[in-house]
């Protein structure tokens, strides 16, 4: 191997011992780094007669032998472009990297990001259902596709090693979620975690040497969520709705409300999730889907007077299932004509129900303790993510002191 600047010729000559059935003899071509060499064919053939050996070229008099030519001139440009590629790089190489690389090939000591990314994500589609959700897998799916679009955007290329994915990379990949994708700072901050777990295992396999991560601090920006009052909830809980799907989108989403469930748990909701204690009290329990944590939430009457409105629907008793869910995008799309429809002048989602229950299970003086039992949270600072000071629970609060404080 050679780290110092190397010598590189090109040469080229016909093997006169393997004509084919034309006649025609394959060209081949020699290299030579600091005296080592290696010879292979370029994929093209010529008759014996049109060969100069003495000019190791086609003879230019026919117009097969100028195309021959300038075909052997666009392989030495090629292994010229190699070869200053390697040095450029400065790392130690032979005539057979030279080769290599211009077939194509890369070292079997080297691996390349989206060789690793594919076999993770291969990984992850095998264990969907065991130890993933299908999400899950979608997302890295999603990161890799970004990935590829940006190596290519940015470096020209389908791939690239992963010894060359640094800080500058990680910098520039942040600014090209956030330009050409236009995902926000939250959404480019999970996806660059998502990458961070390939360079871990590169990292763990010793395929990279530096952490490309190392002093990077991911820190997500608090949303601001809207959130429906419950005069709001009154107002869409009690207007007539003579559209069949709007009807079924409003019942699915007070439910929520009313039990706090998340969009994925609601949908899988079957009648084994039902239960009735010792003093004849109803429950939902239930493990999570996304954490595999038990729900466990007392039925109140709203929610149970929506269930029996589709005890019988051919639907629910065909899938086995409590109540007729559609796509979360069909939900969210329906749930934007009910806000509409009721005047409600906030963007309604499914996922605000269960901020919602959280919110107002709260206010109304339930332990958070308690409030995390029943939305699935291993501990209550999740819970407090969920959670949002109402006004009347500051009025409720600021009552309590002296008018003369």
């Amino acid at each position: 191997m050679y780290p110092e600047k190397s010598s590189l010729s090109i040469s080229f000559h016909i093997r006169r011992t393997r004509p084919n059935k034309r006649g025609e003899v394959p060209v081949c071509v020699r290299i030579t780094v600091n005296g080592q060499r290696t010879d292979t064919t370029i994929h093209t053939s010529i008759r014996p007669e049109l060969w100069d050996d003495k000019r190791g070229q086609a003879s230019p008099r026919s117009a097969l032998g100028k195309s021959v030519n300038l075909y052997l001139e666009n392989v030495r440009a090629r292994f010229i472009h190699v070869h200053r590629e390697l040095e450029f790089e400065q790392q130690p190489y032979t005539v057979h990297d030279v080769l290599g690389r211009f077939l194509g090939r890369r070292p079997s000591n080297r691996h390349t990001l989206v060789e690793l990314f594919r076999e993770h994500n291969d990984r992850c589609h095998k264990l969907v259902g065991i130890d993933l959700a299908a999400a899950t897998a979608v997302r890295y799916e999603t990161c890799l596709k970004h990935t590829l679009a940006f190596i290519r955007h940015h470096y020209h290329s389908d791939d690239m090693d992963l010894d060359k994915v640094d800080r500058r990379f990680i910098e520039e990949f942040e600014f090209y979620l956030k330009t050409a994708c236009n995902c926000c700072h939250n959404t480019a901050t999970k996806y660059l975690k998502n990458f961070k777990k390939i360079t871990r295992i590169a990292l763990a396999r010793k395929w990279m040497q530096q952490d490309p991560f190392a002093e990077i601090r991911f820190k997500l920006l608090p949303v601001q969520r809207e959130m429906p009052e419950k005069a709001e909830i009154d107002r869409l809980l009690h207007k007539e709705i003579t559209i069949p799907r709007l009807a079924q989108t409003r019942d699915i989403f007070i439910f929520c409300c009313f039990t706090g469930l998340a969009f994925s748990d609601i949908k899988q909701l079957a009648p084994e999730h039902l239960v009735t204690d010792v003093q004849g009290r109803r429950w939902i329990r239930k493990p999570r889907k996304k954490t595999g944590n038990m729900c466990n939430i007392p039925l109140l009457k709203i929610p149970e007077q929506i269930l029996e409105r589709y005890r019988t629907d051919p639907e629910c008793v065909a899938h086995n299932v409590l109540l007729p869910v559609t796509s979360n995008q069909k939900m969210n799309a329906y749930l934007k004509e009910l806000s509409d429809i009721c005047g409600i002048r906030k963007q309604l989602t499914t996922h605000c129900a269960r901020h919602f229950f959280a919110t107002y299970t709260l206010a109304y003086g339930v332990s958070i303790e308690s409030v995390a039992k029943m939305l699935g949270h291993s501990n209550v600072n999740m819970t407090r993510h969920y959670a949002k000071v109402l006004d009347q629970t500051i009025l409720h609060e600021m009552d309590k002191l002296p008018e003369e404080f």
